[in-house]
């Protein structure tokens, strides 16, 4: 199982860098092409695209075997970065990152129900963190070590280089992924029948909100690292780092957790800790340590969240497995969208660098209250 597991991780390490590494190479991306920021700004926009309409478009491909369905979403990963990597304009690379975003909530959909597949009972949780262990790791050394290639070799080197992640995710799945079959087919109108019961609907609300209230602060972490709490420019690195460790670390020990009380009712407390962090980062934003503490604290939490949560839409979207899985892709990447707009539209108004943090807050309270209503009602299903 565990071979199985890391063909799909390498697979999400590929997706992570492919979303991410964007933001640490658009100003090299922007010299190159001969574009504005703000237009090279859409080619994240692009993904997010790819993704949001990826993402349900898995429901077509219900019937194919599960592992078959694998090493179409990790061709189409290798193809889509690698046409990236060879885009003669801006406008052929807009299209390219379309491309690439389309097996990525498809992939960790899926990939999810293949590890439920996979796991030995009462393991997993533990199975999906470390599928989703690919993404954390990619934050930790996959997106500094894209940033430092595009820097001395060529932001082409860097989508190059997620193809290549992409066929060696192909050929690990080919290799050590056995045949699954595919699952039962309800026809598509009974692939959404699960959205009448109450519990999807509160594990994505866990999602969307609880990763907001992170994501509020998270996507202005460069600015309040270096204008309030008074950090190099040059030190951001070792910081962004530091994030991706406690990235690595939360989703570990929040898998291991899930599987040994209740994946609602942990998640459900990672969601309150959210909410306590979220006023003291805003508190101590001008002190180094207690700073970097609290952030490393906060990305924990962020991708503590995600494992357990996409492990549990499988278990509340039967008939729609895929779906279920995709939509907690999407309520990602909108969620992340979303906060980052909110959190930029307080330093707009006036409210200073560091109030994103502050603005997070609600979303976690709302995210906790939502886990703990689907820890009440569905406890008795090992929600």
């Amino acid at each position: 199982m565990q071979k199985s597991l890391i063909a799909l991780a390498i697979g999400t390490f590929a997706l992570g860098i492919a979303e991410f590494a964007m933001m640490g190479i658009l100003g090299d991306v922007a010299d190159k092409l001969d574009v504005s920021i703000v237009s090279a700004g859409h080619l994240i926009s692009a993904y997010s695209g790819g993704v949001a309409i990826g993402a349900p478009a898995l429901i077509f491909l219900r019937k194919l075997p599960l592992r078959r369905l694998m090493l179409l979403l990790a061709a189409l990963i290798a193809a889509g970065n690698a046409f990236a990597a060879i885009a003669p304009n801006y406008w052929t690379l807009l299209v390219a990152r379309f491309i690439s975003g389309l097996p990525h909530g498809a992939f960790f959909g899926a990939g999810a129900i293949v590890c439920s597949r996979l796991s030995s009972p009462g393991h997993g949780a533990q199975a999906v963190a470390v599928m989703v262990g690919g993404m954390t790791l990619a934050n930790l050394v996959g997106v500094p070590g894209a940033t430092f290639i595009s820097n001395v070799l060529s932001w082409r080197m860097s989508f190059a280089i997620v193809s290549l992640f992409g066929m060696l995710a192909f050929a690990g799945i080919r290799l050590w992924v056995p045949v699954l079959s595919a699952l039962p087919d309800s026809g598509l109108k009974g692939q959404f029948r699960f959205l009448r019961s109450a519990a999807p609907w509160l594990i994505y609300a866990g999602v969307f909100f609880g990763q907001a209230s992170v994501y509020c602060y998270f996507s202005y972490v460069e600015p309040i690292m270096t204008e309030v709490t008074g950090f190099s420019s040059s030190a951001m690195t070792l910081i962004m780092v530091l994030a991706g460790s406690g990235m690595v670390v939360g989703n570990i020990a929040a898998g291991k957790l899930a599987d040994r009380f209740r994946p609602s009712l942990v998640t459900g407390c990672i969601a309150v800790l959210a909410a306590i962090l979220m006023p003291c980062i805003y508190l101590c934003a001008p002190y180094k340590l207690p700073s970097l503490i609290l952030m490393f604290v906060a990305t924990g939490c962020l991708f503590g969240l995600g494992g357990p949560l996409q492990y549990l839409i499988v278990k509340f979207s039967k008939g729609g497995e895929m779906l279920g899985g995709a939509g907690i892709q999407i309520a990602f990447n909108v969620s992340n969208a979303m906060s980052a707009a909110i959190g930029g539209l307080a330093i707009s108004q006036g409210l200073g660098i560091a109030s994103p943090a502050i603005v997070g807050t609600p979303f976690a309270i709302i995210g906790a209250i939502a886990l703990f209503v689907l820890f009440r009602r569905y406890h008795t299903q090992n929600a």
